[in-house]
Order: structure tokens, then C-alpha cells, then sequence
């Protein structure tokens, strides 16, 4: 009987410790921070717009902790993953950010740094959704858990072309892309574009290799075509030595760049004398975003950091996040094949600092806008005026 006792007590022991730590595991659980997960380039040639991402993306974060969190009151925790600007590392990150367990990922600046990630997010079922990846190919794949807050290429293509011949009225062009899948797609979108309004003619397209120096070999045979525009379809640290090479050369051609050309460190690179005057095809600035929540964002970002972010790409990070936290919210998931069904199928019209925001049945955002930007002699950005 006694034997008997002593079994019953430790039954009923071992019954009370599984109960205490279920509802201490749990309890846990319900309680603790949603991951998710962004990619950017903190480091390396693009280090300047990973580090805005990252700030943008913190102030939104600190917003809705502020407010209690999500799912009944579990705050949102940002965790970075460093890509360097590279295709590899990209790769490493990806994994990194499955085995951390995030619930999902805002993907990276670069279209050609993007993909590789995106291919491990989307063989493992994971939720990515891009903020400065804009190459058209990225949403031909037929991929279910890719999406983008930015816009694609051959939408900034047909702007360009308009630009070309209904504001600048050139005659000649130039295209010149750094073979990356963003820059070349970037570049054949502008050409196809021209080519099918049949007014500028091409006269000159041709590639440079990133992270050289010496661009004077391409710009001296771009310079026997006698060209009224240069459209260059790559990133900001190469455009700002081609346009310095380019006036070195003597070439008078309107310098555009797309929308990864231009930028601070753009000018710091040409240098102001060389920068003044040069154009850009994007997005709109967000100094000149006119949306309730846009003035707000922006009037948070400089109060922390004394200026505003000087590319759009930045704040599309900040709207990948408010995209995903309304799925979460919307369907009380965070799974992501839940979260992807939602934002493909019901999401339209959200709130965000870049206007409202839905996606088409292959992800990309509807609603496209461009502007075309001019470098002003203080070193700022203002929308074109002929």
C-alpha cells in the first residue's frame, strides 16, 4: 500500500511539473517576438542604402511596438542579415534567416543580389517580399512567396522613353548598363521602349564591367556617336565616375541615370561641380511623397537622423514590413503561405508611406509612378522642370 502511495505521489508530481512547463513553454510561445527577417547591404559598395533600409525599417518596427505590438501584444523584432551587395552572400543570408526561424523576410537592394536569396526563400516556403529588387524576371519565375513593394523595370523603360522624346526632345541616345540583371534589364526595357515609339534613335548601347574605375575606353567610343543623352542603367558608384570621365572626355550629353544611379553618395563621388544638372528616371523621392503617412514617417526619420533618406528604396523596406505585420494582423497567422495567399488574393489599398498598396496575381505592386529628378547646384534633389 505504501509502495502504492509513493507511486501515485510520483505520477501526480510528474503530472504537475509537464503542466507547469507546458504552460511555461507555451505561455512563452504566445509571448514572444515575431521575427522578421532584413536583408540589405550594411556593408560593401552599397552600404549607403543598407543602412538606410535598416533605419527605415526600425522606425516602423518601433511604431508598432509602441502601440502594443501584434497578435495580442508580441513586439516585432527586426533581425538583420548582412548580404555585402554580393550574389553569394546573398545565398548565406537566405539560409541564415531560415535556420533564425523568422517569419518572414524583407528582401534586398539589387535584383541580381535578390535572386539567389529568393530561390532559397521560395524552395523552402518562406515569405520574401523585395523593397529595391525591380528587374521584370524576378516575377516571371512563377514564384508563390516572392512580392515587391517597388516597381518594375519596364514600367521606369516606358517613362524613360516618354521622357526622352516628349521633355527632352532628343534626338540621339546612348544606353549603357553594368550587365547586371537589374542594369540590363533596366537598359533593354529603355531600348524596347524607344524603339517602339520610333522618334530617338539609339545610337549607341554598350556595357561596363561594376567596380572598375576606368570607364574612358567605353565613354571615348560613345563620344564618336555624338549623343544628346546618356542613359546609364547601373548603380550610383559607377555613375558618379562615369559622369565625371564623361565631361572629362568633353561630352555634353544629358546624363540620366536610372533609379539606382543617383543618389548622396552619387554626388560625393562625381563631386558637385560634375553632379549639378544630371537627371534621374524613379520612383518618387520621399520628400516629395504626399501621403498622411509619409509626412509623419519622414518627419520621424529626420528627427533621428537629421535628414531624410535621399532614395526611394529605403522607405519601400519600411512599406515591405507594414505589408507584412497587415498580413500577420489580417489573418492572425504567421505562416507564410497563409500570409502570401492574403497579400496576393485580398491585400489592396493598404496605407503605406508610399501610397496604397496591392499586388497582381505574380506579385509585383500595382499603381506604378515616376518622376524624373534633377541634381540642383546645393546638392539637392528636385522634381525636373524644362
Amino acid at each position: 500500500m505504501r509502495s502504492c502511495r509513493w507511486s501515485l505521489a510520483l505520477v501526480s508530481f510528474a503530472l504537475l511539473f509537464v503542466l507547469v512547463l507546458g504552460t511555461s513553454v507555451f505561455g512563452a510561445g504566445e509571448s514572444a517576438p515575431i521575427r522578421i527577417g532584413l536583408q540589405a547591404p550594411i556593408t560593401g559598395s552599397w552600404a549607403y542604402e543598407g543602412e538606410m533600409a535598416r533605419n527605415c525599417v526600425q522606425i516602423v518596427a518601433d511604431e508598432i511596438n509602441s502601440k502594443g505590438g501584434i497578435l495580442g501584444g508580441r513586439k516585432v523584432e527586426i533581425v538583420i542579415g548582412d548580404d555585402q551587395g554580393s550574389p553569394k552572400q546573398s545565398a548565406l543570408v537566405a539560409q541564415r534567416m531560415i535556420s533564425e526561424n523568422v517569419v518572414a523576410v524583407i528582401a534586398t537592394y539589387g535584383s541580381s543580389i535578390n535572386e539567389p536569396a529568393s530561390t532559397i526563400y521560395e524552395r523552402q516556403g518562406l515569405l520574401n517580399i523585395a523593397y529595391g529588387s525591380t528587374a521584370v524576371q524576378l516575377t516571371e519565375h512563377g514564384w508563390k512567396y516572392f512580392f515587391r513593394t517597388c516597381f518594375r523595370d519596364d514600367r521606369q523603360g516606358n517613362f524613360f522613353a516618354e521622357f526622352v522624346n516628349d521633355v527632352l526632345e532628343a534626338q540621339n541616345v546612348a544606353i549603357i548598363h553594368d550587365n547586371t540583371t537589374f542594369g540590363k534589364g533596366l537598359a533593354e526595357a529603355a531600348r524596347a521602349s524607344l524603339e517602339k515609339a520610333n522618334k530617338a534613335r539609339i545610337v549607341f548601347y554598350d556595357v561596363i564591367t561594376p567596380g572598375e574605375r576606368d570607364f574612358t575606353p567605353v565613354l571615348s567610343r560613345m563620344n564618336r556617336t555624338n549623343p544628346d543623352v546618356l542613359y546609364f542603367t547601373g548603380y550610383f558608384s559607377e555613375a558618379g565616375l562615369i559622369i565625371r570621365q564623361m565631361r572629362e572626355l568633353g561630352s555634353k550629353a544629358i546624363f540620366v541615370g536610372g533609379n539606382a544611379a543617383i543618389n548622396d553618395e552619387f554626388i560625393e563621388i562625381a563631386g558637385i561641380d560634375v553632379a549639378t544638372g544630371a537627371l534621374m528616371t524613379q520612383e518618387p523621392m520621399p520628400t516629395d511623397l504626399k501621403y498622411p503617412e509619409s509626412q509623419a514617417f519622414l518627419d520621424e526619420y529626420i528627427r533621428r537622423h537629421g535628414v531624410p533618406p535621399s532614395s526611394p528604396w529605403p522607405v519601400y523596406a519600411a512599406d515591405a514590413l507594414k505589408v507584412i505585420v497587415a498580413a500577420i494582423e489580417a489573418t492572425g497567422s504567421t505562416d507564410s503561405k497563409v500570409l502570401a495567399d492574403y497579400i496576393r488574393d485580398e491585400m489592396e489599398g493598404l496605407p503605406g508611406i508610399t501610397g496604397p498598396i496591392g499586388f497582381d496575381e505574380v506579385g509585383d505592386r500595382t499603381g506604378a509612378i515616376y518622376m524624373a529628378y534633377e541634381v540642383t547646384a546645393d546638392g539637392k534633389f528636385q522634381p525636373y522642370q524644362p
